[in-house]
């Protein structure tokens, strides 16, 4: 990334030099795992090691982890089969207004097939609390589904807390968390979170873009999403992608083992914060971010648009949202209630244990020359 200054790693990551390798090997050795002869019982063999390596990170036993393509799939998965699981015990699903577009646009669609879904909306700073979802669940609740971190505000949602509301009022309910932004960025095993579905992505932790993972706890037994050949124990068939799950395995292991990454990203972020509020007066905070990578700010009056083009073309990369919207306002910082001004003007800014406080000073000074070049809408 010569001569690039990014700071949009909640969008995704680079590819980890390990997983590189991981990967170039595996393409190398190309047998088919489902295949009997040596050769192919090879690959297969790699991909339990690799598997056994992405559950001890999750915190769980390797049969109950199974390979998607990305975060996506796996919101999909456990949200139409979950709540075809629990179908005869209600149609009514929780969520929060402040999800990923794969949580929100699935539950949307399944609100199209009779079912009703309750949207909980954050207060002022993005948060969700217990008692807000413990005063939504219903005799007929089926599901509920809630990220663990949020992907443009940084807000860490107290999901292992709402696990244990919802499985206090009834343990059938099932518990879905998309955890894609949370997976190795916050520091316990999301096994722990008790949820009964968990779904994470590759790419955002140094993977190639197109493997990630959905955690089934056992006893769920989730109808498949992908019928075929069989593999994933039946649930996910298809040939399995052995060269990016050896990425995604090699990625995982080797941010598990960097011991100070969190401390360090929390550093980079906490720093350019503080340099910012110097530098732009404007400039408000709308989140800092309990998690050590995403925080989101706003230049009010000014078109956030406007200024990432113009920050990008001075190789600065920041977005004023998830990199899902495709230019569309965010509704993360719509359902804060935030003024006019503060949503025009939001920016979402990640980190991660290599961004450096060179990279957030010449961010600091790219944003304050935009500001001062770009004539304000003051709307």
């Amino acid at each position: 990334m010569d001569n690039l200054i990014y700071f949009d790693y909640a969008a995704t990551a680079p590819v980890r030099p390990e997983a590189i390798k991981a990967m170039m090997d595996a393409l190398g050795q190309f047998g088919n795992p489902s295949s009997r002869y040596g050769y192919a019982r090879r690959a297969a063999q790699r991909v339990k090691e690799d598997r056994e390596a992405v559950a001890a990170a999750f915190g769980c036993s390797p049969s109950e982890l199974f390979f998607t393509s990305c975060g996506t799939e796996g919101d999909n998965w456990a949200l139409r089969r979950g709540a075809e699981l629990n179908r005869r015990r209600g149609r009514h699903i929780i969520t929060t207004a402040v999800e990923h577009a794969a949580v929100l646009e699935t539950c949307r669609d399944l609100e199209r097939q009779g079912y009703e879904v309750t949207y909980l909306k954050p207060d002022r700073a993005g948060r969700i609390s217990p008692e807000q979802l413990a005063a939504a669940l219903r005799a007929d609740t089926a599901l509920v589904s809630m990220m663990l971190v949020n992907n443009e505000t940084g807000v860490i949602f107290p999901v292992e807390d709402c696990v244990k509301a919802v499985k206090a009022f009834d343990p059938a309910i099932l518990f879905h968390c998309d955890a894609v932004q949370g997976f190795l960025k916050t520091p316990r095993p999301l096994v722990r979170l008790g949820a009964d579905l968990v779904a994470v992505s590759g790419h955002k932790i140094g993977a190639p873009k197109g493997i990630g993972a959905l955690y089934v706890k056992k006893g769920v037994r989730l109808r498949p999403l992908l019928t075929g050949g069989g593999q994933e124990e039946g649930l996910r068939s298809g040939t399995e992608a052995t060269a990016q799950i050896a990425a995604f395995a090699a990625a995982v292991r080797a941010g598990a083992a960097d011991q100070t990454r969190l401390e360090r990203a929390a550093a980079v972020k906490e720093y350019t914060l503080s340099k910012l509020k110097e530098a732009l007066p404007r400039l408000e905070v709308i989140s800092a971010g309990d998690a050590p990578h995403i925080c989101a700010v706003t230049l009010p009056g000014y078109k956030s648009e406007v200024v990432v083009r113009v920050l990008g073309d001075r190789g600065v990369c920041v977005s004023s949202g998830s990199a899902c919207h495709k230019g569309r306002p965010s509704h993360v910082f719509a359902a804060m209630n935030l003024p006019k001004p503060w949503l025009d003007g939001a920016l979402r800014l990640s980190f991660s244990a290599d961004s450096t406080r060179e990279e957030a000073d010449a961010l600091v000074s790219a944003l304050r020359d935009a500001a001062d070049s770009l004539f304000t809408t003051l709307s």
